[in-house]
């Protein structure tokens, strides 16, 4: 069961995420008694993918067998909504805040503000701008993958598997000023930088949504119809892109390789069905995963600032066997 994998914990390595370092104990922050039942906040920063929806629903799914009372909201996509929402749940009384922070530098008075109620803060599959707020001194934990080492996985496997002499990529990127965003466009970036026959030659956001990807593919497409590399930040908007390259008469996985994060169900359909290369995992089933380092927060155990989120790669040649797992 995937949602049990994500229970493997972490090290505290360099991330973009590169300031947490230290560790994190009841002493230095808001305590957390021990007790049967907690009060725990989860905004939700939106609901429009298959990842966000997954994510929300392994927190709801973990509440009962963790002892949460679970308040979940959904900010639509606001980060000024998801900073009002953890305000209205410190005004509730939470014993516990999972935030997944929409941008790295909006969120910040809102961690700093759970901080100053006695509230725990674990961020969850995004952080914040580690140059103002630090693991360990403003809030617990961050609890996710290693972003930076998701791109460089995906520009080592474009390397490794793409036939032609010269590459012309065209990178769909995620939500302006969000961790995942950053850090996959720097670690998929820097691999690129040290092959010259590898040019990026247009970068930009599609928000991490599907539509949103297939318009931007659409209109870059236009202004570099020879390129044969699609870089999407995640699985939404490289399914949004085959759509705009099949709608322009390419082939995905033919004449354009395709190449994604995530691991969504959709995903590895397109490469069971030859159009996309490869996508690496960035798993969203956080709710086990959650309520076993706060219990650990709770006993006054030192936790790890970064707890780390370990990725499978999906390929060709193990697609097939883990699709009925996929969401």
């Amino acid at each position: 069961m995937r949602a049990k994998t994500l229970l493997m914990a972490a090290t505290a390595v360099g991330f973009g995420i590169a300031a947490l370092a230290g560790t994190a104990s009841a002493q230095d922050l808001p305590p957390l008694e021990m007790k049967d039942r907690y009060k725990v906040g989860f905004p939700q920063m939106e609901s429009n993918n298959p990842w966000r929806i997954a994510e929300s629903k392994s927190f709801v799914d973990t509440a009962d067998s963790c002892g949460w009372d679970l308040i979940a909201t959904d900010a639509a996509g606001s980060a000024a909504k998801q900073v009002a929402d953890v305000d209205s749940m410190i005004a509730q009384g939470i014993d516990v805040l999972f935030l997944p922070p929409r941008e790295e530098k909006p969120l910040i008075p809102a961690v700093m503000r759970a901080k100053a109620a006695g509230v725990p803060t674990f961020l969850v599959d995004r952080s914040v701008d580690p140059n103002v707020a630090k693991a360990g001194e403003h809030y617990v934990a961050f609890l996710g993958s290693d972003f930076i080492d998701q791109g460089r996985r995906v520009a080592e496997w474009t390397l490794e598997n793409f036939d032609g002499e010269t590459g012309t990529i065209v990178e769909l990127e995620g939500t302006t000023g969000s961790s995942p965003a950053n850090d996959r466009r720097k670690g998929f970036d820097d691999v690129m930088a040290e092959h010259d026959n590898m040019t990026i030659v247009a970068s930009q956001t599609g928000d991490f949504a599907r539509d949103l990807g297939r318009q931007v593919m659409e209109t870059l497409l236009q202004a570099h119809p020879d390129v044969n590399v699609v870089y999407a930040h995640n699985d939404e908007m490289a399914i949004g892109a085959i759509q705009a390259l099949e709608l322009a008469g390419r082939k995905p996985g033919e004449d354009v390789l395709v190449v994604s994060i995530d691991g969504t169900r959709d995903a590895l359909q397109a490469i069971i069905d030859g159009k996309m290369g490869v996508t690496v995992e960035s798993s969203p089933f956080f709710g086990p995963l959650a309520c076993e380092t706060m219990k650990r927060y709770a006993k006054g155990e030192t936790i790890e600032p970064w707890v780390k989120v370990s990725d499978r790669i999906f390929t060709k040649e193990n697609a097939a066997d883990h699709i009925d797992e996929a969401y």
